[in-house]
């Protein structure tokens, strides 16, 4: 049987799709929660403006940089969860832990300052609940950044914390599942070289079996023509012979006539 070398396969003759190895996450710019992020990180500047000391306190400092840090996070898991899962899933709980950290300044100053923290039977909780819910823009919320009163401007960063942190913890357990199942990165490629070398075996046991038939087809066809030659060898030679005998004849004939 005639031997293939695997080296001299080329790639296009190989019937295999590859596995996919980088992942296509969901687009960061298409979360709900990062644009509930970055809502808060505006909202938390503007809010330090407006209710904090400009200089000498460092809770405005804390404040916008674990607001930053809750909407960066999410950008940077996103990014690089197209090569590792486990990466996304770590960034994106430090998304998680940012905004915890903020949620617990915002109580902290509400405690502080002697604001009101609005539960459920407030009359203003379950409208804020819902323009929170509702709506995800930026721009939604920074419409009334100027307009909200301090005790008011919490409640509602607060709510945006809690909802984040809510929609992060669900994203998250849809991440681990997809990395139990699925695997990260190196399983992925594994996956797709196993896959690769195992079209190429395929491959290659396909073409020997095929060269085995060509060959004995190959030699059948040779036989038979040994058989043809053999036949139309004898047929020449009988052809021939009959050729010279009837030439013999016509010449006999010719010298009677002459004599």
């Amino acid at each position: 049987m005639m031997n293939v070398n695997k080296k001299e396969l080329k790639e296009q003759e190989i019937p295999y799709t590859p596995g996919q190895v980088l992942r296509k996450p969901a687009d960061w710019k298409n979360l709900r929660f990062y644009h509930k992020t970055d809502a808060l990180f505006l909202l938390t500047h503007t809010f330090c403006e407006r209710f904090l000391p400009k200089y000498g306190d460092r809770t405005v400092d804390q404040m916008v940089q674990a607001a930053r840090s809750g909407k960066q996070n999410i950008i940077e898991g996103s990014e690089a969860g197209k090569t590792s899962t486990e990466t996304e899933l770590k960034l994106l709980n430090v998304a998680r832990a940012s905004i915890g950290e903020l949620r617990e300044d915002y109580r902290d100053h509400i405690n502080k300052h002697n604001l009101t923290l609005w539960q459920p039977e407030h009359p203003r909780f379950q409208p804020m609940q819902d323009f929170a819910k509702t709506h995800n823009k930026p721009e939604e919320f920074m419409a009334y950044a100027q307009k909200w009163e301090e005790e008011e401007y919490c409640n509602i960063c607060l709510t945006l914390c809690y909802q984040v942190d809510a929609m992060i913890n669900s994203y998250l357990k849809e991440l681990e599942r997809s990395f139990v199942t699925e695997g990260g990165i190196k399983e992925r490629m594994h996956k797709a070289r196993t896959g690769f070398r195992n079209s190429i075996d395929e491959r290659l046991t396909q073409l020997e079996q095929e060269n085995g038939l060509l060959k004995k087809e190959n030699e059948r066809l040779m036989n038979l023509l040994k058989e043809y030659e053999a036949k139309y060898s004898n047929l020449k030679e009988r052809a021939l012979r009959a050729y010279n005998e009837q030439q013999e004849e016509i010449n006999s004939l010719k010298s009677r006539t002459t004599a």
